[in-house]
């Protein structure tokens, strides 16, 4: 009998040791913003291809981005709640130096670059750049339920997951998200 308990007390400890050294799982860590949590997608789907331009007028596309993890923010400049986040971008942003991640905030404003320029300089928001989608095209292909949303798109183009509403994006916990996606 104390044999037989013996070898169940063993398989008992082996078990609990390789559950231990087990790896943990790919779950990302949980983040959440001012109204819900980034939301992994079931699929990883392509991101749409539509053109946007850049600072310069010129056309790009999520596509030219390739190879990067892109932290994707449909805004506007008569959004409250995004307004509020811009800063905390801008800040992740710099976080985010010399790593393979970027942060493309992507405003859908009608009046494009000649609006969002001075707005971002007028509220210290300089190092995003400037990208603009003046009819909301990205927004509409996404299937954004409205701004600010913020989409993760990997390194092959395909979207991640995203999180509807303002968020800390500077924070430890955004942070984590985003470098979980790093891996």
């Amino acid at each position: 009998m104390i044999v037989g308990f013996g070898r169940l007390a063993a398989a008992v400890l082996l078990l609990i040791a390789a559950s231990a050294s087990a790896p943990a799982t790919a779950e990302a860590p949980p983040f959440r913003g001012a109204i819900g949590e980034f939301t992994p997608a079931a699929e990883r789907r392509p991101a749409p291809t539509l053109p946007f331009l850049d600072g310069e007028g010129r056309e790009v596309t999520l596509a030219d981005f390739r190879g990067k993890l892109l932290v994707v923010n449909l805004w506007a400049t008569w959004c409250a709640p995004c307004v509020k986040e811009m800063p905390a971008l801008d800040r992740l942003r710099r976080r985010l130096e010399g790593s393979n991640a970027m942060v493309l905030a992507l405003s859908s404003d009608r009046g494009g670059i000649r609006q969002v320029a001075p707005f971002l300089k007028k509220h210290g928001v300089e190092g995003l750049g400037v990208w603009v989608d003046p009819k909301g095209a990205i927004a509409r292909a996404f299937s954004a339920r409205g701004l600010p949303t913020t989409i993760l798109v990997d390194w092959d183009g395909r979207e991640i997951g995203r999180l509807e509403g303002d968020a800390e994006w500077d924070s430890d916990a955004a942070l984590a998200l985003i470098r979980h996606y790093l891996k």
